[in-house]
């Protein structure tokens, strides 16, 4: 009877290292740490959605260091997520990355601003100082200045550009009227730093008519044409979707689910939680499928600057339905 139980003990084992093979490898790249912004991949491989799809599938946090499209050039990585005007000036730049999926709806940036600092409208930036994160992030931020006619060079008439590290400090310390946030992370750790909403007046991106999509999954053209690596894609964003949805209905399992892949015990259960309700509100209204009069809206922001243009002619074949399509069928 032993014999026959550790004989079958060790078929069912080789059986799981078979499926284990036989899974087709997909490695995405984050756009930033393990946090509750990519909470739906993450939840998609705890629940077993990439495996029900026969995906074995990695993900790789991102940090102040990584820049997603670098590593998908060189091999890094099958498919990153990134901000469409990072990725449209990436592409601009010769690298043809294209938008496969969106999951992302509804932007979450916005300057966050100290009311002591004097501002109260965006009319109040002159003369400012003005924290800004880079490494791509900064482009809806220039397109916003360029709408409002000020220049970031400096001076009484324009804005002064202070290079954001990925933190308030610069707030805090009054160093800048305003920093870059998002609607789920940075304006927090503002709060937990001891100001209060009262301290602070916020204008988000989405509601100054500067919205630009964010999170978008993004692949090399020419790996699309390949119609294996097609069919990967599509049930990479089936399941991710999937996930995605699971987050949004489960926020709090979703967030405990983040906090258990976090390796470097950062994060805590408190502002993953709150980062996973905010981020929900993103994703809500989206099924993963690019609305073009979004990307369209996008496109014209960014083309908006007269005088340094984040892009400086329309994108051709920057996205793709193909994959959705069939991943929504």
């Amino acid at each position: 009877m032993k014999k026959y139980v550790t004989l079958a003990l060790a078929g069912a084992m080789s059986l799981t290292a078979w499926a284990a093979n036989a899974a087709d490898k997909v490695t995405l790249q984050l756009k930033w740490v393990t946090q509750a912004q990519f909470a739906g991949y993450y939840v998609a491989k705890d629940k077993g959605f990439y495996d029900e799809e026969g995906l074995d599938v990695e993900i790789k946090p991102g940090g102040p260091d990584i820049a997603p499209a670098q590593v998908l050039a060189g091999g890094g990585a099958d498919v990153i997520l990134d901000w469409m005007p990072s990725a449209l000036a990436t592409r601009e730049k010769g690298l043809p990355v294209v938008n496969i999926a969106q999951p992302f709806k509804s932007s979450g940036m916005m300057l966050t601003c100290r009311k002591d600092s004097g501002v109260k409208t965006p009319d109040d930036f002159k003369g400012k100082t003005l924290g800004v994160w880079f490494f791509g992030n900064e482009y809806p931020f220039l397109s916003w200045m360029s709408k409002l006619g000020l220049s970031t060079d400096g001076g009484e008439d324009g804005v002064t550009v202070l290079k954001q590290g990925f933190n308030v400090d610069p707030l805090l310390q009054k160093q800048a009227a305003c920093v870059s946030t998002m609607t789920y992370n940075e304006y927090w750790q503002v709060i937990d730093a001891g100001l209060t909403p009262e301290d602070l007046i916020t204008f988000k991106y989405e509601e100054e008519g500067v919205a630009t999509l964010e999170d978008g999954i993004y692949a090399l053209e020419d790996k699309l044409d390949d119609e294996a690596f097609r069919d990967k894609m599509v049930r990479f964003v089936r399941a991710s979707m999937k996930g995605w949805k699971y987050a949004e209905e489960n926020p709090d399992e979703a967030a405990d689910i983040v906090l258990e892949n976090d390796a470097t015990g950062a994060q805590t259960e408190k502002h993953q939680r709150r980062m996973m309700r905010e981020v929900a509100k993103l994703t809500a209204g989206s099924n993963g499928a690019l609305d073009e009069a979004d990307y369209e809206r996008t496109v014209k922001t960014l083309l908006s600057s007269d005088s340094d243009p984040v892009i400086t002619k329309e994108p051709e074949g920057a996205w793709t339905s193909v994959i959705t399509d069939e991943a929504l069928k």
